[in-house]
């Protein structure tokens, strides 16, 4: 028993964790940024594998070596690298992900990117395997994608329902943006926020309509995947007032997994975290790392960590990829800015958000939000945005430019892509690739 006391989960470390998030100022207000793009292979445009001589294992096993990082391993497989406050880790189908450490700055952030790309890329070069800026694979499907050799995406593969989870897993690249925050209320406030701007920013940067080398009707297939994973799990929390709110979501959650040392044990939903905290299961009771895995294990379009994590958008490249970050700083590191958002969304409903995040996926910014089209409230976030930096006066507002010359047209990334498939690329699969490859 005295065990059992000793590793039982305390909600008072669990609230810690968010408490520690808090920044004393809003100086100390940083951005992180994880980037996620889509191996190919340069001869046949297939998804590269993890395997073989050409794989992307091996690629990564050499920039270690170049570069002097460490391996990030499951078993005896590399599932990543790692190097001070810098990760280079794989996706279940081999997506790779850079994850940088957060700076205040965006064109720190583009730089640091820079300087990493620098080395990748030329290795990956020598292997013939591309990195496209899209948001789902181009050509091969899930089925013909193998998942990495990461114990924990076999449980998850197995156990996430919903007919495109495959999808999503194996298929698709998304960009993910953190901001920080200076008090719990403030965290709420940024958290509800994000979550009413996700859908408008999925809609901005939509940027997955070919699929296996057709067009899918969508404009983004990736959102469109995690529409169709597991709803328990993902989707918007638009109604959460407090750390216990997300906490409780949580707890309320079904359990994948959970781990003891090398051990990783299924638990299939067959017991909430709640459940595991006052009954034992495997002769083990919840502890704090099973939080941890659980909230890591949750996956909202907005997520609360230490940080307000963002993670609805298409991959996306030529810049835009570093303007969802200037369009999120402009409003959340802005007080004017964010009243003005909330003063804008007061009059509609929480069901109006809802019901735009399901029509996204199709229509992207021509989606009606109540009886306006996404496109005209994305023009108003944008120009509050856009205000925001100017009043910060840090010359970040540049960074914007890529997504207000497809906004104030009224479109994406997808439009762009599909004019020119039924255009001047005459749906030919090698031209895609080229255009989302820069």
């Amino acid at each position: 028993m005295s065990k059992l006391l000793k590793e039982k989960l305390d909600l008072k470390e669990v609230k810690q964790i968010f408490i520690n998030g808090i920044k004393d100022s809003t100086e100390e207000l940083k951005i992180g940024f994880e980037y996620e793009r889509l191996p190919i292979l340069t001869e046949n445009n297939n998804s590269a594998p993890y395997e073989g001589i050409d794989g992307v294992c091996e690629v990564l096993r050499l920039y270690a070596r170049n570069e002097n990082w460490d391996y990030l391993l499951d078993k005896n497989n590399i599932i990543g690298l790692k190097k001070l406050h810098n990760t280079l880790t794989l996706e279940p189908g081999s997506q790779m992900e850079l994850s940088i450490k957060p700076y205040r700055s965006i064109k720190k952030i583009e730089q640091k990117i820079n300087e990493l790309d620098s080395a990748l890329l030329p290795l990956l070069n020598e292997f013939d395997i591309k990195l496209l800026n899209y948001g789902v694979s181009v050509l091969s499907t899930y089925k013909n994608i193998k998942l990495l050799p990461k114990r924990r995406y076999h449980i998850m593969a197995n156990y996430l329902w919903g007919i495109l989870s495959d999808v999503m897993m194996r298929e698709t690249a998304g960009i993910q943006a953190g901001f920080d925050y200076t008090s719990e209320e403030d965290a709420m406030r940024k958290f509800r926020l994000a979550n009413m701007l996700s859908p408008f920013a999925t809609a901005m940067f939509a940027n997955s309509p070919i699929r296996g080398g057709v067009d899918t009707g969508y404009k983004t297939f990736r959102a469109l995947a995690w529409l169709n994973t597991d709803s328990e799990r993902c989707g918007l929390n638009l109604n959460l007032e407090s750390f216990d709110d997300y906490i409780n979501k949580i707890l309320k959650t079904p359990m994948i997994m959970f781990q003891r040392e090398e051990e990783v044990h299924a638990v299939n939903g067959t017991m909430s975290l709640e459940q595991f905290m006052t009954h034992e299961y495997l002769g083990e009771i919840a502890n704090l790392d099973d939080f941890k895995l659980s909230a890591n294990l949750y996956f909202p379009d907005v997520r609360l960590r230490k940080f307000i994590e963002i993670r609805n958008q298409d991959c996306v490249g030529k810049g835009l990829q570093y303007a969802l970050l200037a369009f999120y700083k402009g409003i959340l590191y802005s007080e004017k800015s964010m009243q003005e958002v909330e003063v804008l969304f007061k009059n509609y409903k929480p069901q109006h958000i809802t019901e735009l995040r399901y029509n996204i996926p199709k229509l992207a910014t021509q989606a009606l939000f109540a009886n306006i089209k996404a496109k005209d409230i994305i023009k108003e976030l944008l120009t509050i945005s856009e205000n925001g930096l100017n009043e910060m006066n840090e010359g970040e507002e540049k960074y914007l430019e890529p997504i207000q010359d497809l906004a104030y047209q009224g479109l994406c990334p997808a439009d762009i892509i599909l004019k020119n498939w039924y255009g001047s690329w005459n749906k030919d699969i090698n031209k895609l690739v080229e255009y989302v490859s820069n």
